[in-house]
């Protein structure tokens, strides 16, 4: 049997360890089976994931069964095709007491997933009403919200077990200030909390600077200590989701500091990313590479001291009540909120969002409010209410990252070719 989720990223995290999990789905049983037995024996601290293919996420069964009847590729494992009953003989002698498996998906209307998830003796998932509605999909987000309801429902009457991640600290993956991305992650584990869940997560996702991005983490774990009592919760940091460097070396670079990060932030738990990210979908061995190299650098690390406050748990925090004070049913005040624009997504195309508020990266790349809309947070700092991001300045923005991380660091003096990264 296996541990539940929530309880087991606890424990290690209490004991030091930094959990690591892959991004991994294969859509053929076998296949997915050995890409979770290769997570387990890891030379690292691991939990399993099944992400599921695009054709399940948006609800096209039939696609997804037509796929596999023909052997057309699919990016990821058909959940609901397979159906429970095969799930279940795939995690057999795989998950136990140490390796628990989270099902990672991207739907907006989770129902079946969640349905098929929980039959197939799984009881930890991840999303949420407003991060997997937004970004992806054109539900409208009241409509999105009552599928939450609903999904968090089949969760509870399942057991008492169950664990949700919300996805809102990485809404589009990059280029959204942080103070938003801790607000909508807080904002997101509360309403699960409302629905019934005791075991939830919290996300954020590496951003540009590895100060402003501690900032935020440590924001996040003070906003969800004050917001979600009695509830057993942990924070979970996701490797930069933007642009991907291209080089193998640039992409160990970056997933060096986003394991630096998780551990001096005080995250519990890593979703990696591998070097082929930039080309293709990785390989099962590719994803163990990454997990070890993620945890050699967090057994390296230690945990960071006081960071400076520029202000993003005051921001986060500002956002967070000014969303309950429109309604303590979240089910309600978070349309209510992008209706009137008190949460609204930088470049998010969605209907809902209002798409009045612009982010952009300063010289010291840092991600700062070019335009606040109508934030209840005042004017963008340095009167920059009406600074314009052109299109040019947009994609520099987007390839930052990659730029970075692909471009070798300076030598130092007496340095040795070579070196540990």
């Amino acid at each position: 049997m296996s541990v539940p989720f929530g309880a087991f990223v606890a424990r290690e995290h209490a004991a030091g360890r930094l959990v690591v999990q892959p991004r991994m789905g294969f859509p053929a049983p076998l296949a997915m089976r050995a890409g979770l037995l290769a997570t387990r024996d890891a030379a690292a601290t691991t939990v399993g994931t099944l992400t599921l293919d695009s054709y399940t996420r948006v609800g096209d069964l039939v696609a997804a069964a037509r796929a596999l009847a023909g052997g057309a590729p699919l990016n990821g494992f058909p959940l609901v095709t397979h159906g429970p009953e095969a799930t279940r003989a795939m995690l057999d002698g795989v998950l136990g007491p140490d390796f628990p498996v989270q099902v990672r998906h991207g739907s907006a209307r989770p129902q079946d997933i969640v349905a098929t998830l929980v039959a197939a003796g799984l009881d930890a998932t991840e999303g949420g009403p407003v991060s997997y509605c937004l970004p992806y999909s054109r539900t409208p987000l009241r409509t999105a919200m009552r599928h939450w309801v609903e999904a968090c429902s089949q969760l509870t009457a399942a057991g008492d077990t169950a664990h949700l991640e919300t996805f809102g600290g990485c809404m589009l993956g990059q280029l959204c200030p942080p103070g938003m991305l801790v607000a909508i992650s807080v904002l997101e584990a509360i309403f699960f909390a409302q629905q019934g869940i005791r075991s939830v997560s919290l996300s954020y996702a590496q951003q540009t600077d590895p100060a402003q991005d501690e900032e935020a983490v440590r924001a996040l774990r003070l906003l969800a200590a004050r917001y979600l009592p009695g509830v057993e919760w942990h924070v979970v940091l996701y490797a930069y989701m933007g642009v991907y460097p291209r080089t193998p070396a640039g992409a160990a670079r970056l997933l060096t500091s986003a394991a630096r990060l998780a551990v001096r932030s005080g995250a519990a738990r890593l979703i990696v990313k591998t070097a082929a990210e930039a080309h293709r979908i990785p390989t099962a061995g590719e994803n163990v590479d990454a997990l070890e190299l993620a945890a050699r650098v967090a057994a390296a690390t230690a945990a960071g001291a006081d960071v400076e406050d520029t202000g993003i748990h005051a921001e986060a925090a500002t956002l967070v009540e000014a969303v309950l004070d429109l309604d303590d049913d979240l089910a309600g005040a978070l349309p209510a909120a992008f209706a009137r624009g008190l949460l609204d997504i930088p470049y998010c195309l969605h209907p809902d969002n209002a798409g009045r508020a612009r982010s952009y990266l300063d010289p010291a790349g840092r991600l700062q409010w070019a335009d606040t809309g109508g934030l209840p947070i005042g004017p963008a700092p340095g009167g920059a209410r009406s600074r314009r991001t052109g299109s040019a300045e947009l994609l520099a923005a987007l390839s930052h990252v990659e730029r970075k991380f692909d471009t070798p660091p300076p030598v130092r003096a007496g340095a040795r070719p070579g070196g540990a990264l």
